[in-house]
């Protein structure tokens, strides 16, 4: 039984040694966790700013890192979320929900420990912003 567990311990070691030359890019971790941000219930959209806003319309692709900033060393993840939030949801909820998300997706899927997700609330998008924009549509079309 001893003999087991000591195996399996040499074989962590031996994989987390292999890793180590494995650098994975800032914008990777952004995208992943845009893409859990963007699956939380109360999240209306992210806050890029306006550089981020201007690329996303020229290229008529949607950018999955917009509002988000990764600082990374070797072992472990700082992240900043921008976000607008959805009227009427409860915003601590949504901001642990983020937080939760975007943990265990860059901890699953790149292996680097994450230190902080921290949410900055941008703005509240109200029923009524929701009519306005989906009057213009209807007039555009």
């Amino acid at each position: 039984m001893e003999e087991n567990k000591n195996e399996e311990v040499a074989e962590i070691q031996e994989i987390e040694e292999s890793n180590e030359g494995i650098k994975i890019a800032n914008d990777v971790v952004a995208v992943i966790a845009g893409v859990a941000v963007s699956e939380v219930p109360g999240v209306a959209s992210m806050s890029g700013g306006f550089a981020g806003g201007i690329s996303e319309v020229l290229s008529g692709k949607k950018n999955l890192s917009k509002g988000i900033k990764v600082d990374a060393d070797e072992k472990e993840v700082k992240i900043d979320v921008n976000i607008i939030v959805e009227y009427g949801s409860r915003i601590p909820d949504v901001a642990f929900e983020i937080q939760n998300r975007v943990k265990k997706s860059v901890e699953n899927m790149t292996g680097l420990k994450v230190a902080e997700v921290n949410v900055h609330v941008q703005g509240v998008k109200t029923e009524r912003e929701n009519y306005e924009e989906e009057t213009e549509k209807e007039d555009k079309e």
